[in-house]
């Protein structure tokens, strides 16, 4: 489906945003995220259904996270010249289809293949998201453009993830594929109604993806998010366990709601912000985190620094997808999305990995000073990085 005509123009008035389909945007990308960690909501039962052990079908989230790495670069070659509509609406069917699939597939292997071909799609969405917004939005107004369809990654974080451990709980780990799946055709029906189309890239424009790693603010912004993914992940992805050794197991909904609460704060400051203070933004998120882990590493035997830092985590990780998002954008234009995804979700899976590692070697006390020393190098970057990745003051909008 590749095509040269020019783009479809959608016209909002001046000083406005198009809400239908950043919305819309800001759904599918909470239903990538929340494909990506249903598993971990409702592991123990996903494993006995599939008659595996608990480990064994915890890789099903790092599948999910490589296959959306690996492929994000390939397939943003490869679809470059697609339009895009017809691009990300085949994307979400995926979506529906594998959600499906693994709903009532009884077969190990068949399940994880289904988790790859469900992170490819994601790799998808994941690429097109920050593009659509700025397309959709006036130059002014891109990086809250980018914040609104960003929205649904933090947000599936803080609070997709519970809701669906506890409609796990009462409904079944197929229900809850089956419910995704529905979300998704729901999702697709919105999209053909309010998503306007554009047209892919000509081929005589296909410059290859991994030149953009030569441009001024590249290498900088992807240091950034790896650094900051993989100290997240880190902790996130164990964060039961770090809880339980600190006698906080019982309480893990409320330290959840209050990561959840603080991400939604922070989400809402960067929608606001992030086409005049992106720099500061910026500072501040790998800051807060930077004192959430120390108060981790120094003062986790007491509940209130715990509480304290888990607001200073969701502080500073709800807006961040949408700082290094706009950054990589204003960086490399659409070819630093890949870039990113790629990234990104590698430093998922390895934070995942790495955080096992660390467990069985040190135990859980070792996650929060892993993050101290990813945090420091990070919070140098972004602090030498002042003329291309992140400038001080209003973006750059020509």
């Amino acid at each position: 489906m590749p095509t040269t005509a020019p783009p479809a123009e959608h016209h909002t008035a001046p000083g406005t945003l198009p809400l239908s389909p950043l919305l819309a945007l800001a759904l599918a990308a909470f239903m990538t995220v929340l494909t990506e960690a249903l598993p971990a909501a409702v592991l123990p039962e996903m494993a006995r259904g599939l008659d595996v052990g608990e480990p064994a079908m915890g890789q099903s989230l790092t599948v999910y996270a490589l296959a959306t790495g690996v492929s994000a670069i390939p397939l943003a070659r490869a679809t470059a010249t697609w339009r895009r509509k017809p691009l990300v609406l085949s994307a979400v069917a995926v979506f529906a289809a594998a959600n499906t699939a693994t709903a009532v597939s009884s077969n190990y292997p068949l399940t994880m293949g289904l988790r790859l071909v469900a992170g490819m799609a994601a790799a998808v969405v994941w690429s097109e998201i920050v593009v659509y917004a700025r397309r959709l939005a006036p130059p002014r107004l891109q990086g809250r453009a980018a914040a609104i369809a960003l929205a649904g990654i933090p947000l599936a974080l803080s609070l997709g993830i519970p809701l669906g451990t506890l409609l796990g709980d009462r409904l079944g780990w197929r229900a809850m594929f089956v419910l995704v799946a529905l979300a998704a055709l729901a999702l697709a029906g919105w999209m053909t109604i309010c998503l306007p189309d554009f047209a892919g890239r000509r081929p005589e424009e296909k410059d290859p993806v991994l030149k953009a790693l030569a441009l001024p603010g590249v290498l900088p912004v992807l240091f950034a998010a790896a650094a900051f993914m993989l100290a997240h992940n880190i902790l996130y992805t164990y964060v039961a366990t770090f809880l339980d050794a600190h006698a906080l197991g019982g309480s893990r909904e409320r330290v959840l709601l209050v990561f959840g609460t603080a991400s939604v704060a922070s989400i809402l400051a960067a929608c606001a912000l992030v086409d005049r203070c992106l720099r500061a933004l910026t500072l501040t998120s790998v800051t807060l985190f930077l004192a959430a882990a120390a108060l981790l590493a120094l003062a986790a035997d007491s509940h209130a620094a715990v509480y304290t830092a888990t607001a200073l985590w969701g502080l500073a990780c709800g807006g961040i997808a949408t700082l290094l998002q706009t950054a990589i954008g204003d960086a490399a234009g659409n070819r630093g999305q890949a870039l990113y995804v790629t990234v990104c979700n590698c430093s998922i899976a390895g934070g995942g990995a790495a955080g096992g590692a660390l467990l069985g070697a040190y135990g859980p006390a070792s996650f929060a000073y892993s993050a101290l020393l990813l945090l420091a190098p990070a919070l140098i970057v972004v602090l030498a990085a002042r003329k291309h990745a992140f400038p001080a003051g209003h973006r750059r909008t020509d």
